[in-house]
């Protein structure tokens, strides 16, 4: 998952030396509005492996980013990969931790994701948003070589390489911006999901999709009576 400006970025920090015969994994890799792998893939790397929660272009193995260690063991990857996905799960310390330590020491991270401001985007979830000091101290056990914001849309950009010797960092106190509470949280319940402030979030995203439908609809309309 992936749109202009994260592919810019990509193709821009990362490195041809980088990948040529290096193995590497996507975590949420599904082409929905474009995607790095053809760019990687002609430095050919030794292996690319895109993985999801569901089948679709750029999805080699359907695995949850949550079990993406279990499935194919640490220290297993030179380069880990994933763009437009940390806002997308609930579990972010563990998804995020299963990025640093699939991952050998020495590779390298790049990680794209929302801030706020960014439109609420369920695919099929939306919770999280991240700022670049929330980055800077989620990946403070890393030596962060890039930390950029995204110049056209509220995100932010990363590209990290893990030390020789890493020691994982506690993240369980880290208060996040949720777009479920609207506030920062250390993390979401259940009740959370009844509260008027998500209902509110939901209601107006059913709304915008039924007035992009009716919009496209009688743009359609007009289309056949000018033909």
């Amino acid at each position: 998952m992936c749109h202009a400006s994260c592919i810019t970025f990509g193709a821009v920090n990362l490195y041809p030396e980088e990948v040529k015969g290096k193995r590497i994994i996507e975590v949420g890799s599904q082409d929905v509005n474009g995607s790095l792998r053809p760019i990687i893939e002609s430095w050919k790397p030794a292996e690319y492996i895109g993985v999801d929660l569901v089948e679709g272009s750029g999805v080699d193995v359907i695995c949850d980013a949550e079990e993406i260690v279990e499935r194919f063991g640490r220290e297993s990857f030179d380069v880990v990969i994933s763009t437009e996905v940390l806002e997308h799960v609930r579990d972010w310390r563990k998804v995020l931790s299963n990025i640093k330590n699939i991952c050998r020491p020495g590779g390298v991270i790049l990680i794209t994701t929302r801030s706020q401001g960014f439109v609420y985007h369920p695919a099929p979830t939306d919770f999280w948003r991240y700022e670049i000091e929330d980055m800077a101290f989620c990946l403070r056990d890393c030596e962060v070589l890039v930390l950029n914001k995204d110049t056209e849309h509220p995100g932010v950009f990363v590209k990290a390489k893990k030390p020789k010797h890493f020691s994982e960092q506690d993240l369980s106190s880290h208060h996040l911006y949720s777009m479920v509470v609207g506030q920062k949280v250390v993390q979401l319940t259940d009740k959370d999901y009844r509260s008027f402030h998500f209902k509110k979030l939901i209601l107006r995203a059913k709304l915008t999709g039924f007035t992009n439908r009716l919009r496209k609809l009688v743009l359609s309309i007009i289309n056949l009576e000018g033909a």
